[in-house]
């Protein structure tokens, strides 16, 4: 069977991804992700059957109640703001 993980899968998920790899990264990738693939493997042989779906396991999990609390005053977010229009963002048009 040939190697699930080539050099061309590599830098196509680094490109995706918007990473820069220098050849020795990607050497590095490729046996990472391909170590990956093996665990996984070995799982898909894992007898799961009676166990049922959990979020956490051993953590209880719930709800907290959604609490108001203020938010920063407008002139300290639009400070931050590369082009702040009329008390708030200006952004590009994208709809004409």
């Amino acid at each position: 069977m040939s190697d699930p993980i080539d050099e061309a899968t590599v830098r196509h998920v680094a490109k995706l991804a918007r990473l820069r790899l220098s050849d020795a990264e990607v050497a590095g990738a490729r046996a990472d992700l391909a170590s990956v693939l093996a665990h996984v493997d070995e799982l898909a042989v894992v007898d799961v059957e009676g166990v049922s779906p959990s979020f956490h396991v051993g953590a209880a999990t719930g709800s907290r109640d959604d609490v108001l609390v203020p938010g920063l005053p407008r002139e300290v977010v639009l400070a931050g703001a590369p082009e702040p229009r009329d008390d708030g963002f200006a952004v590009p048009q994208v709809i004409e």
